[in-house]
């Protein structure tokens, strides 16, 4: 047992000492997202619904690309298609599965029901440096 409870320990530590290197995301709020264009950050606004197929396919390849080190100062903003009305229109997305990415205040490129990670990467990358 006492060895048992070293390891985890040990697995512990390493874990807390690795970098993290994913994008934050997070449910999308007005102010945080106002706050994080000023400081010129890189953002990723994804508009997705659960029932939404394009949305799952859009998911895993999001995961993936901004799990990558060169993502860890993209901030992904979650937009819920069915309960989040106003931002949708705020954005005028017409549909889920809108992906527009942001540079600060400059919006870069916005993509609608794209699964291609390649195309996906592209557009992410739009918002560096």
């Amino acid at each position: 047992m006492r060895s048992f409870r070293t390891v985890l320990i040990g697995l512990a530590l390493v874990l807390l000492a690795v970098p993290a290197f994913a994008a934050e995301t997070v449910t999308f709020v007005q102010s945080q997202f106002v706050a994080a264009q000023k400081e010129g950050r890189p953002i990723l606004v994804d508009i997705r619904a659960s029932w939404c197929p394009t949305c799952a396919a859009q998911k895993p390849i999001l995961e993936r690309l901004t799990a990558k080190p060169e993502f860890k100062n993209l901030v992904v903003f979650t937009v819920d298609f069915d309960t989040q009305k106003d931002v949708v229109r705020e954005f005028h997305a017409q549909m889920q599965s809108t992906l527009i990415a942001f540079k600060g205040t400059t919006e870069t490129v916005r993509s609608v029901g794209d699964t291609e990670e390649r195309s996906i990467e592209k557009l992410l990358r739009s918002t560096e440096g």
